[in-house]
């Protein structure tokens, strides 16, 4: 059988791993001149395995276990995380919709078309919006939670 402290040091590690994939993807998108198909999947290769190493010990560990430690600093701790995947979903809103209009106009495939974002559609720049508050919101999120649960891991199962 495996302890709870192997357990929680692995769900640790996974949830500290994902963050240089985020990282990483991040600057695929900020360094890229034109977004093309290539680089979306490039982007992608990096932030799906981060959401993955960051969800799979939240669902399968963390959330659990919520209800048997409920208050102080383990709530804050579950609504930081749950606020961060809050902002997920919102980001996500907007890549969507971009992700949308990019392909009706053949952007992934053509990028060299000399055509403003913003002229594609009229929600483009609120679509926009959402996924850098949401993307920003996540990041920031997710880092008060991580610092919270590395502390409760410390005092947990170190000290």
């Amino acid at each position: 059988m495996v302890s709870e402290t192997a357990i929680a040091t692995g769900a640790a590690l996974m949830v500290t791993v994902s963050f240089p994939f985020y990282l990483y993807g991040a600057w695929i998108m900020i360094d890229a001149e034109t977004v093309t198909w290539d680089v979306l999947v490039y982007h992608l290769k990096f932030i799906v395995p981060g959401l993955a190493l960051n969800t799979i010990p939240v669902v399968f560990w963390m959330a659990p276990r919520l209800l048997q430690q409920l208050g102080g600093l383990s709530a804050l701790h579950a609504v930081l995380g749950l606020q961060a995947y809050a902002m997920l979903v919102f980001a996500l809103s907007g890549i969507v919709r971009i992700f949308q209009a990019k392909r009706n106009a053949d952007l992934y495939h053509n990028p060299d078309r000399d055509v403003d974002l913003d002229d594609l559609h009229e929600n483009m720049s609120a679509w926009r919006g959402r996924l850098r508050i949401g993307v920003f919101g996540y990041v920031v999120f997710w880092i008060l939670a991580w610092f919270l649960g590395a502390y409760q891991y410390v005092s947990s199962y170190v000290l």
